[in-house]
């Protein structure tokens, strides 16, 4: 498939899937809980799959989504008697993404379809991640190289970025981090690999946010309930600006949503003046051939795309030069996360965790500062 090369699209070039994507990301939901999609030619969709690593001009990638889409109108069948047309049923992934971005009966047949081989396909790559012969490290090298390869681009183009850090949590970190949660648990820890992006001014970093998703990772693989977004108050933001105005209308949800929503990750930790745009995602890449020759015969099956999660934090120069200061400075920051771990290491908690408040209430993630990997751009 041919496509555009990629580029930064400033707030004035942003459409409306555009900004239901950042929205998306922006407060931490899920795309099951949408009732449509907005793409608008079949360019959008085709950037749209190669974030998630899918190329249906791949004879394997064609004959994995049409098994995937089969599997989810087979589960709508079997346990709702849903009503789908055959010509929907028929449709490729292409035109079931732009079906769901039309109206009637038949968008809202593609959209339910669509949903669930969001689930097949997120579970099964799970499941394959397990088969192959490869581990964490293995896997984390996957993402960086991809992450360096796309922002490296960006660099070269000169896209308005001025610092960006990635790396790896040492293992001091971990070990910090998980005494510092009340779960406790290296389940829970997101930000094994984590990156921070620092943009020239707060106008960019909309442009940027869809950038990422553009290149790295697809909207709908945010995932929902890990997002932190204390920079931009998303209305009255789109408000402000005079092309993001007029796109507000047109988003699925009212615009006032955000503020019935708490929307904010606790971090007991942080202080209440930290500003950042924090999430995590589930970056997708595409297993080589030879891993999978190596794997069960059941693995062919599931696909060639993995899921690794990434942790991203974005936001401006301004932004950042203010968060290194006083309380909200990342020294603040782990010196009362110490001052806790060692408390409980010693006494216990004479509270849970949870229902500590240091400061009041913020968003600021441990992992604010990678340790490795720097590079910078001004």
């Amino acid at each position: 498939m041919s496509y555009e090369e990629p580029r930064f699209r400033p707030i004035a070039e942003l459409r409306v899937a555009d900004l239901e994507a950042i929205r998306l990301l922006l407060r931490g939901g899920s795309v099951i809980d949408w009732h449509r999609l907005d793409f608008e030619d079949r360019e959008q969709v085709h950037r749209f799959l190669r974030a998630q690593e899918i190329d249906l001009d791949d004879a394997s990638d064609h004959a994995r989504s049409e098994a995937v889409k089969n599997s989810a109108v087979a589960y709508l069948r079997r346990n709702f008697d849903f009503p789908i047309p055959k010509p929907v049923a028929r449709s490729d992934l292409t035109e079931l993404m732009l079906l769901a971005s039309s109206k009637g009966h038949r968008q809202l047949c593609a959209c339910s379809i669509l949903k669930v081989m969001h689930i097949i396909h997120h579970l099964e790559a799970r499941e394959l991640l397990f088969m192959l012969p490869t581990s964490d490290e293995d896997a984390f090298h996957l993402v960086e190289k991809k992450i360096y390869r796309v922002i490296g681009g960006a660099l070269a183009q000169g896209f308005p970025i001025v610092e960006f850090i990635g790396g790896r949590k040492n293992r001091d970190s971990l070990y910090t981090k998980l005494l510092s949660k009340p779960e406790v648990t290296a389940a829970q820890v997101y930000d094994k690999v984590r990156f921070r992006i620092v943009t020239r001014g707060p106008e960019d970093v909309f442009p940027m946010l869809a950038y990422l998703m553009d290149q790295l990772f697809p909207f709908n693989f945010v995932i929902p309930g890990e997002s932190t977004n204390t920079l931009f108050p998303f209305r009255r933001y789109c408000e402000a600006d005079a092309h993001l105005k007029t796109l507000l209308p047109r988003l699925q949800f009212p615009a006032e949503l955000e503020e019935f929503e708490r929307g904010i990750v606790d971090n007991v930790f942080s202080a209440p003046n930290y500003r950042v745009v924090h999430f995590v995602a589930d970056m997708p890449v595409r297993m080589s051939d030879e891993l999978l020759e190596n794997a069960p015969p059941a693995a062919w099956a599931l696909g060639r795309v993995v899921f690794v999660q990434t942790e991203f934090q974005v936001l401006d120069q301004a932004t950042d030069h203010d968060n290194e200061i006083g309380e909200a400075s990342h020294d603040a920051y782990k010196e009362r996360q110490q001052i806790a771990v060692q408390r409980r290491l010693k006494v216990g908690a004479d509270m849970p965790l949870r229902k500590v408040r240091a400061r009041g209430r913020s968003s600021r993630p441990p992992s604010s500062r990678p340790e490795t990997t720097k590079r910078k751009k001004k």
